[in-house]
């Protein structure tokens, strides 16, 4: 069994999601379970390399976990040319700079979303990449994911006849951090910071809404701050600059409309944290992360609207569940297993920056549509 080693270069994982998402479940998994399978029973092993600016942290991390080398020195990282792929999960206001030096050393970059701060230094970034013939790639997890899976599988096999609409709710109440510490950092409630929810949002509603149902041609938003007062992690009251719901309206190519909330002061009712239904000529389905209900049109009911009596009907239970009929794993980890492969085989990663500055341009056409009350059409970024 040959052996070889990919060296990656993991910057911002001191993070939550940089930690337990890229790190603790994708990178060191692989490395535990004996590398990457690639063909023929070869594996690659993976060697993580801790960097960050908490030297405190990256160190106890990396003797917690076994890693080798850690560095707060980014450019002493990317100037060793045993490093073979940099990943950024940092705060968005600081990852362009971050993937413009790996770019510039001729790494294959990875990247959390948003790749940059704007479409336009997004694409920048794309170019940058394809000259300089590496392999870009930015997090579309939620693709990975059971539920969209499941729902992939149904539009594949021509469930829904015509795809007529989609209706997503997403969000849970973020707590202010008063009386109870919130669970997402504070940088997220500053627009000064890179936060907000549209920013965050829009860019995983535009993949999954361009890859599943078609391309988004225009979008029409509104995007509020709900909770203008929360206290961060030391405890200290700030103002929140930043949107923490919004409500928007896209439509797509072949005149499928999709509707999605997101908000962070929300309670939920729903089966999961985000649910996406689906309704076509032949039948519905409501998606969520791990879970797909279906109703097909001969088993569809005849619901009747009477307000004067209480309706008799279990709605809910009149879907069916669609089974698993495989194995799912993580999907972050699913997602690098596949990047992993497309560096090794020199081929394009389908989620490249180009997809990620695509993601980019509806959050600033939803901020953009919020701000006039006009619906905005999107422009093709790439011609």
């Amino acid at each position: 069994m040959s052996r070889k080693t990919l060296r990656i270069a993991l910057n911002g994982v001191t993070g939550r999601m940089g930690y337990r998402q890229h790190l603790l479940r994708s990178i060191l998994e692989l490395r535990d379970q004996g590398g990457l399978e690639v063909a023929d029973g070869e594996r690659v092993m993976l060697e993580p390399v801790l960097v960050g600016r908490n030297s405190a942290k990256l160190a106890e991390m990396a003797q917690q976990h076994s890693i080798d080398e850690w560095s707060t020195e980014l450019d002493t990282v990317l100037s060793d040319d045993s490093v073979d792929i940099y990943f950024d999960s940092q705060i968005t206001s600081a990852r362009e700079r971050g993937i413009r030096a790996a770019v510039a050393a001729g790494k294959h970059v990875y990247s959390e979303k948003p790749v940059a701060e704007t479409s336009a230094g997004a694409m920048e970034l794309a170019r940058l990449a394809e000259q300089a013939g590496i392999r870009h790639g930015v997090v579309h997890d939620k693709l990975f994911l059971p539920g969209l899976l499941k729902l992939r599988r149904l539009l594949d096999g021509g469930f829904f006849g015509q795809v007529l609409s989609v209706r997503g709710e997403f969000g849970y109440w973020v707590f202010e951090g008063d009386w109870q510490s919130s669970q997402r950092p504070s940088w997220n409630y500053r627009s000064e910071d890179g936060g907000g929810i549209v920013s965050d949002m829009f860019c995983h509603w535009h993949y999954v809404l361009e890859n599943l149902f078609g391309r988004v041609e225009s979008v029409t938003a509104r995007a509020t701050t709900h909770i203008p007062r929360r206290w961060d992690e030391q405890g200290n009251a700030y103002e929140a600059t930043a949107d923490d719901s919004a409500y928007g309206i896209f439509e797509l190519a072949d005149g499928v409309i999709a509707q999605i909330n997101s908000s962070w002061a929300v309670r939920v009712n729903r089966d999961e944290l985000v649910e996406f239904q689906v309704d076509g000529t032949e039948g519905s389905a409501v998606a969520g992360l791990r879970g797909c209900r279906v109703q097909h049109r001969s088993m569809t009911p005849k619901p009747v609207w009477n307000p004067d009596i209480p309706s008799g009907e279990r709605f809910r239970e009149q879907w069916s569940p669609v089974p698993d009929n495989e194995e799912f794993g993580n999907g972050f980890k699913a997602q690098w297993e596949r990047f992993l492969h497309d560096v090794l085989r020199d081929r394009a990663h389908p989620y490249d920056f180009f997809a990620g500055a695509r993601g980019i341009q509806l959050a600033e056409a939803g901020l953009r549509s919020s701000s006039t009350g006009q619906r905005v059409q999107l422009e093709n970024l790439e011609q």
